[in-house]
């Protein structure tokens, strides 16, 4: 028996990285999973892998920052699972930048994907769940819960997406809907591939040992790691548990080495 027997569970930003692991898992968990993605061959190639398995999945293709895309996901869930139980609001972008030199349009992008695109995701999962319950998960940052130096504007999208989830904990406990969000540090997916591809190898030698510096772990997360922390919060295991922030970092967070001892 999976933790997700029966649930209908909708994953944006499925096409790979954290919610292509994601998608995978809850359905070997039993949910019948909408894998959304902007990247409509990632999101088809998610589903097709879930169906060889035996699962149940569709591809919709999605821009999660458009209103009418986000409407049209949760009705196409709706319409082909009969209801829609779960909702990851995964999908994201990420790209380096300092304020002064930024434009209003980078500026613009971030937020419309990272913060907006989640909003609109719960906008109208939420009219469907306030029927029946339901629960509401979000990819967050560490980026959103203390400074980091050239992403002020990915730091600030995920600092609203963590205070939104504890908005909508709170509004919409009385209708059965808890509402949660996972905070990863480092992991390993493509979500900066086109900004790593243009950086010279021996910068990129220097971001990657910086991370490793900053992780108690040593290393960064796959991204079937923070699968697992999207499953127990999305599962009955977390019925208790909402407008939590759950921070998956590898102890980065932890707190500010000292030299006392090795």
């Amino acid at each position: 028996m999976g933790k997700l027997d029966g649930k209908a569970a909708i994953i944006t930003g499925a096409g790979s990285g954290i919610g292509r692991a994601t998608a995978i898992l809850f359905a070997q968990e039993g949910a019948r999973v909408a894998a959304v993605d902007v990247d409509e061959d990632g999101a088809k190639s998610a589903a097709a892998e879930i169906a060889k398995a035996g699962g149940q999945a569709f591809a919709f293709k999605t821009d999660v920052s458009k209103a009418r895309d986000a409407q049209a996901m949760v009705a196409e869930t709706v319409k082909r699972f009969g209801t829609l139980d779960i909702i990851y609001n995964n999908a994201g972008i990420f790209f380096p930048a300092q304020v002064h030199s930024m434009t209003e349009e980078e500026w613009d992008r971030m937020l419309a994907i990272n913060l907006k695109g989640v909003f609109l995701g719960c906008k109208y999962a939420l009219a469907e769940m306030m029927k029946h319950g339901g629960v509401i998960l979000a990819t967050g940052s560490i980026a959103g819960l203390e400074g980091h130096n050239g992403e002020p504007h990915y730091g600030a999208a995920k600092a609203g997406v963590i205070n939104l989830m504890k908005s909508i904990a709170m509004d919409y406990a009385h209708y059965n809907v808890r509402a949660n969000c996972i905070c990863p540090g480092g992991v390993q997916t493509n979500i900066a591939k086109g900004i790593i591809d243009r950086i010279p190898p021996e910068q990129l030698a220097k971001m990657g040992q910086l991370a490793l510096t900053h992780s108690l772990i040593k290393r960064q997360a796959q991204p079937e790691e923070i699968a697992k922390a999207a499953l127990f919060l999305c599962s009955d295991d977390a019925s208790f548990i909402t407008g939590h922030t759950l921070v998956v970092d590898g102890g980065w967070t932890a707190g500010h080495r000292m030299a006392f001892f090795e």
